[in-house]
């Protein structure tokens, strides 16, 4: 039973070629100013602080305290 757990360089070699001929050398590097964007979106999410907007509404200000007018 053959597991594949690694890539050789053949394999790396094979995989850059058809990627060479599927997107041509020009596309490559705004391909990959693509993916730099969002990997820099994805890290920047992780790292935003949502405690603010999970936030619990001060009981002085909840809607259910004032009367209703009439």
């Amino acid at each position: 039973m053959f597991i594949p757990c690694m890539i050789g360089y053949g394999q790396l070699l094979i995989i850059v070629f058809v990627v060479i001929l599927l997107f041509g050398g020009a596309k490559i590097p705004e391909l990959m100013r693509g993916m730099g964007r969002g990997v820099r979106e994805f890290k920047d999410a992780m790292n935003t602080d949502y405690s603010s907007e999970n936030k619990k509404p001060n009981p002085a200000e909840a809607p259910g305290d004032k009367p209703a007018d009439k």
